[in-house]
């Protein structure tokens, strides 16, 4: 069995943290693996806000045997209800007062809920016969369900591996600007960690502020949202501090081909890639010198990942064929908490793709996005690039919208580039780009359109409004 703590023992010489005492960290993680040894294993939920803390209290709850959900912070009262209701945990821990008084609520309100502390655990125990913890990360949100997915230090490690082999490394150096309860800050720190490699902590925040911009990045990854990535090519220091980095990887949401473009006109070594939180992260990724020479969509998929395009019966779809993307891989999570199980260890996405003539993974869109219209099936990603090609929106989603003639309409939320500019413009800039019948019905602008800190739409206030415009 391993156990992290250990391993953080054994890197005393070798310094994890840069700019954090290692012996001080040590320290702490000790005591806070010594303050848990009395309790049976339990079900933790893990609200720490600080970085550094937060990996103290995860590498001991992980090396007492405890099973472990990690909780963003900044969740607002109804989430953290929504979550309690799911977990039940044992112990929130960490040090966020709101979460800890919406937990005592929480449990004045439900003294009857199935939250056994004398036999703590037992919904999670069933999933797999096991020695390790297990390891929830949450995943969606944005639809208003939070549901977390359950890896173990196992499925974490798998994913490791498949990235060093993939980039041909065995040490990986991370500079993580991102949080740590989701899966992509997580994954940075769990390469540094089982590779031997180093990491930087900065906050974004501090990150725009320009400070250790005179840290030479050049053998550091570093992994931003698009968002975060506008704002830095935005900055011209930041942007050359940025090209001097190893590789920045780019996931989290899609990404504009405007912005790509001019990553590439700042030569930024930049690896735009697909994964999620049920694969711990990367599933399939554009090699930097392949991004440098014009590629902006032709993913290689990575050496621990067996992807497969399948057809509407699950049948196996040959080459350039369009279909539904299904994952194999150590890296995949058991499931989603409690108690559902990815069958036969294969986990069917919601995304829509295809494999080129070298096996490169293309994305088309998701299978939930598609908009059925009259009749014709529509993917909004086509549409989001035709009007993203016109020069007269800044930002754009488009979505369907429930219609009693049509089923459904194609709505579009974009951000135009001029004030000025209205629907008619946008109409007219899109005929004999696309088909008549996909230039969308239904407009509406804003000045910004609403998305989380990983930079993805916010679809149900995006549907909020959209439903505001058609009563």
């Amino acid at each position: 069995m391993f156990i992290p703590i250990e391993e953080l023992r054994n890197r005393e010489r070798h310094n994890l943290l840069l700019g954090y005492n290692f012996l001080e960290f040590l320290s702490l993680t000790e005591d806070l693996y010594e303050s848990l040894v009395s309790y049976p294993p339990q079900k933790i939920l893990l609200v720490e806000p600080e970085p550094v803390l937060f990996l103290a209290h995860f590498i001991a709850a992980c090396s007492q045997g405890h099973d472990i959900f990690l909780a963003n912070p900044n969740w607002g009262l109804s989430e953290w209800q929504q979550v309690f209701d799911l977990v039940a945990p044992d112990l929130v821990w960490g040090n966020c007062e709101y979460a800890q008084h919406c937990y005592e609520t929480w449990r004045s309100h439900h003294p009857h809920h199935p939250h056994h502390p004398s036999n703590p655990s037992q919904s999670v125990n069933h999933i797999t016969s096991r020695a390790d913890s297990l390891i929830m990360i949450p995943t969606g949100g944005s639809s208003g369900k939070i549901r977390f997915a359950t890896h173990t230090w196992q499925s974490l490690k798998a994913s490791v591996h498949g990235f060093q082999e993939y980039f041909q490394l065995e040490e990986v150096n991370s500079i993580c600007v991102l949080p740590m309860y989701h899966v992509s800050g997580l994954m940075q720190f769990m390469r540094s960690f089982i590779s031997g490699g180093q990491l930087l902590i900065l906050p974004f925040k501090e990150l725009k502020l320009g400070k250790l911009t005179d840290f030479d990045p050049h053998k550091f990854f570093i992994s931003l949202v698009p968002t975060q990535l506008q704002a830095i090519l935005n900055e011209p220091h930041l942007t050359t501090w940025l090209s001097k980095c190893f590789t920045v990887l780019l996931g989290g949401a899609p990404a504009d081909s405007e912005l790509l473009e001019k990553a590439r006109f700042n030569n930024i070594r930049l690896a735009p890639s697909y994964g999620m939180t049920e694969t711990a992260s990367q599933i399939a990724t554009i090699k930097p010198t392949d991004f440098l020479q014009g590629n902006n969509s032709s993913y290689q998929v990575l050496p621990h990942i067996n992807l497969t395009i399948c057809g509407e019966k699950g049948e196996l779809l040959d080459l350039q064929q369009i279909g539904v993307i299904s994952i194999a891989s150590p890296s995949l999570a058991l499931g989603y908490y409690p108690e559902s199980l990815f069958e036969l260890g294969v986990f069917v996405t919601d995304d829509i793709g295809f494999l080129d003539e070298k096996a490169h993974l293309n994305i088309v869109g998701r299978s939930s996005d598609k908009i059925i219209t009259g009749g014709e099936n529509v993917f909004p990603g086509e549409i989001e690039t035709a009007l993203r090609a016109t020069g007269l929106v800044k930002d754009v989603f488009v979505i369907g919208t429930k219609d009693k003639y049509w089923g459904q309409i194609i709505s579009a939320v974009y951000t135009p580039t001029d004030i000025n500019i209205i629907p008619e413009h946008l109409r007219e800039a899109l005929i004999g780009k696309i088909a008549n019948f996909k230039i969308p019905k239904l407009w509406l602008p804003l000045p910004e359109i609403p998305r989380n800190e990983q930079g993805k739409i916010n679809r149900q206030q995006i549907q909020e409004l959209l439903i505001g415009l058609t009563h």
